[in-house]
Formats: structure tokens, C-alpha cells, sequence
């Protein structure tokens, strides 16, 4: 799985924002690709920016699920 962040305020590195729908869900996706897609359909100019110059404000995040459930969730 993978999700989508960016970076609102180019001068703070620690502030990153997951992307969600419309409905205030988060976007994910099962392929790399796909994600990669939807990200320079939603910020084309940012995705764009980033070839030429920084700092990079977009990125794909891999979700690592835990298949054992360690530590139980209560």
C-alpha cells in the first residue's frame, strides 16, 4: 500500500500532510505507479517543479502493515 504526502510550507521540513478525497478519506493505493500518477494529477505544477528545482514538496509513502498485530491493540 502506499499513500500520498505533501508539503504545504516549503520552509518547514517536518511538516508534511497525508492527501485524502473528498470525503476526507486518506488516498491509498496497492501499486507504486498508480500512486505516482495520482500525484501529478492532483499537484502537476509541484511534480513538475521538482525536476527542475527544491526543495521536493511531494511524495509517495509505502504503508507497512503488521501482519502479527504486535503490540495487541486493545
Amino acid at each position: 500500500m502506499f499513500k500520498l504526502q505533501v508539503q504545504d510550507d516549503e520552509t518547514d521540513a517536518r511538516v508534511w500532510h497525508d492527501v485524502k478525497d473528498a470525503n476526507g478519506a486518506l488516498l491509498t493505493f496497492e501499486k507504486e505507479a498508480d500512486a505516482r500518477a495520482k500525484l501529478e494529477e492532483l499537484f502537476p505544477v509541484l511534480v513538475k517543479m521538482e525536476q527542475y528545482t527544491g526543495p521536493k514538496r511531494t511524495r509517495v509513502i509505502a504503508i507497512i502493515t503488521d501482519k502479527d498485530d504486535w503490540p495487541k491493540k486493545k
